[in-house]
């Protein structure tokens, strides 16, 4: 998937990217967006912007309809393209390196960025590119609290939102919660630093009790900012001789939830089953719950904080990070590509 965006990455010209977002600007208006429509962006006589489309065709940067109209649409491929032309402008990704996870709704890249400093190494980054919907949308809107009564949207909404959701939580969570540092957002994707250690699924730890213990320190901490991450097991907690660090973020919800309790117990009880099945380490889910409940006081509440609770609108997601007509100039996107690279 990624891989076919990075062959072709390369050979995208300034106008094929003014193309290719007038198209992701009108997604939010038409299923298939009319030439005539993108004409209006790209400034480019029918004929030549035929020309062009076709070719974006070829490298599957778009496809196409005849019926009812001649229309187009971009799937992931080109968007996942917008974003890394996006992250080159901004510095933020010098090189693309390796896929490290694919699940069904996100996937896992490592990055470079080139250091400030000339004499520095470049640093390591994660590039997560969020896929929600491809795999199952219906199922996608009924599990997201994001998406809920929302009729009216496109798998570049859901993705969109999910990256902008986790990616603001990242924020109002770091450095107080273990988490990965979030450095830069884009469209579906995010840049983070790289989560220490190895993912609790896949590592033996020697000292259950302690990071069971941190884990649930964690826990507790995240319900003092009034946020439940919703979906934590053992597959999104990291381990490392330092502690703990947890990840994937979109489908939190704050304490006001009102399935809040039960939600924080499920939860524990998917930690609790992990620790109990692979290191006989025992603690009873309802006195662990009633013990953070109890026990916690919201200081610290993050709820309050604008884009936490509320955090985007229909409108506001629409034109988020999108261009408008007025960015449509020569030169715009004259960004030069030749120091970007694909590491083997």
């Amino acid at each position: 998937m990624l891989d076919d965006t990075l062959k072709v990455f390369k050979e995208l010209t300034p106008r094929d990217f003014r193309i290719l977002t007038g198209i992701e600007i009108e997604m939010k208006n038409f299923e298939w967006v009319p030439v005539p429509e993108l004409q209006k962006y790209v400034g480019l006589p029918a004929e030549k912007l035929a020309f062009h489309l076709e070719r974006l065709r070829r490298k599957k940067m778009v496809v196409s309809t005849i019926d009812p109209y001649i229309g187009y649409k971009i799937y992931f491929e080109a968007y996942d393209a917008l974003a890394l032309h996006t992250y080159v402008q901004r510095k933020t990704i010098a090189a693309v390196g390796s896929e490290i996870g694919v699940g069904k709704e996100s996937v896992v890249i490592e990055v470079l960025k080139e250091p400030e400093i000339e004499i520095a190494e470049p640093e390591v980054l994660i590039l997560k590119l969020h896929r929600e919907g491809r795999t199952s949308f219906k199922q996608v809107k009924r599990t997201r609290e994001h998406l809920v009564g929302k009729e009216h949207f496109s798998w570049i909404y859901a993705a969109r939102l999910a990256a902008k959701r986790e990616f603001t939580i990242m924020k109002s969570l770091y450095p107080d919660i273990s988490i990965p540092k979030p450095i830069d957002q884009n469209r579906h994707t995010i840049v983070m630093e790289v989560a220490k250690g190895s993912e609790l699924s896949k590592t033996k730890v020697l000292d259950p009790e302690w990071y069971l213990d941190e884990i649930l320190k964690q826990i507790q901490l995240i319900y003092a900012k009034g946020i439940i991450h919703n979906d934590l097991s053992e597959y999104n907690i990291f381990v490392s001789d330092e502690g703990v660090q947890i990840i994937d973020w979109p489908q939190y919800i704050t304490k006001d939830h009102p399935h809040a309790e039960e939600l924080l117990r499920r939860d524990i009880e998917n930690v609790l089953n992990h620790f109990a099945k692979k290191y006989m380490v025992e603690r009873d889910a309802d006195e662990v719950l009633k013990n953070i409940l109890e026990n916690t006081t919201f200081e610290g509440d993050i709820t309050s904080e604008p884009g936490i609770e509320d955090l985007v609108t229909g409108d506001d997601l629409a034109n988020a990070e999108m261009m408008t007509e007025d960015d449509f100039k020569e030169g715009e996107f004259a960004e030069d590509f030749d120091d970007f690279t694909i590491q083997e």
